[in-house]
């Protein structure tokens, strides 16, 4: 049924008469009484009896119901233009996001500060776990975009973010501390602090300590770095994590040095869903994300 055949049979009712009612929606009085007859003919009533030469005209019962769903269809249209308008302009909507707790003060949080700036209506559910969990997340729409490292599996697609090299974080009391950058292997023997379940770093750092021929000794788990490397200040052992994170949570009795021997390195990137529908809220905050780091 064409809306908006059921918007010229509202019109001919208000107007009493075809002839006016063809003004309104501006088409030939002929084209808009066939248009009435093929409406009756596909529902199988009368929805007008007509007096002569097209005045007169009465409503039946049959037009009075077909008339009040007919406003209801119409009324029900305009909501779903003037919705679709707010969430185009982003008045109105959400977006579902899910962020590691590794990084994303430093890369996203300047991002979602101007995205709450500039649409302030969007409503903003945040996720926050290990990438591998955002993935997952994001793969079973529980979430449109998450942050998470590479590489990525095929089923994804990315905006890359911020490529950082990996820095060593040592006690300053430790023999490896004076050195100006550390190899990878020279690690065999210390105990690294690592991260906890769920953050896709820590399946690098081990893939990359069993590359040089050890397997990393983990003397614990940790969800957040600034505690990381208080443990690391204790003496608990060393800890491998990103320049900018390392940087941000600089900690007394705690020496950075370059890592080398290896290609391990921290590599952000956007995802969502390959081939996915995102919202219009998704697709602004990927906009500003590429704004802030037009490299990638």
């Amino acid at each position: 049924m064409d809306l908006r055949v059921l918007k010229y049979f509202e019109e001919v009712v208000q107007s009493g008469s075809f002839a006016r009612a063809a003004e309104r929606v501006h088409i030939t009085q002929p084209a808009l009484s066939k248009a009435i007859h093929q409406l009756e003919d596909e529902l199988g009533v009368v929805l007008l009896e007509r007096g002569k030469r097209g005045v007169g005209l009465k409503v039946t019962a049959a037009g009075e119901l077909v008339l009040e769903h007919a406003r209801q269809l119409l009324a029900g249209r305009a909501r779903l233009l003037a919705d679709l308008q707010d969430m185009t302009a982003l008045q109105r909507g959400e977006l579902r996001l899910g962020l590691p707790p590794l990084g994303s003060g430093e890369i996203f949080a300047p991002i979602l500060a101007r995205f709450r700036e500039q649409y302030p209506a969007i409503q903003l559910s945040l996720l926050e776990r290990g990438g591998e969990e955002l993935a997952a997340a994001v793969r079973d729409e529980q979430i449109e975009l998450a942050a998470t490292i590479l590489p990525l599996r095929e089923d994804m697609a990315m905006l890359f973010v911020h490529d950082d090299p990996i820095r060593v974080a040592l006690p300053r009391s430790h023999p490896l501390a004076g050195q100006s950058e550390i190899a990878l292997g020279a690690l065999a023997e210390t105990p690294l602090v690592m991260f906890e379940h769920g953050f896709v770093l820590n399946r690098l750092i081990r893939e990359a300590c069993q590359s040089v021929g050890f397997t990393p000794r983990e003397v614990a788990r940790i969800g957040q770095p600034g505690f990381g490397l208080a443990l690391v200040a204790a003496g608990a052992g060393a800890m491998l994590l990103p320049d900018i994170v390392a940087q941000r949570h600089a900690v007394e009795g705690v020496v950075l040095r370059p890592l080398t021997g290896s290609d391990l390195r921290w590599r952000l990137a956007l995802v969502w869903r390959q081939g996915a529908s995102l919202s219009f809220a998704a697709r602004a905050f990927i906009a500003l994300t590429r704004q802030a780091h037009p490299l990638g």
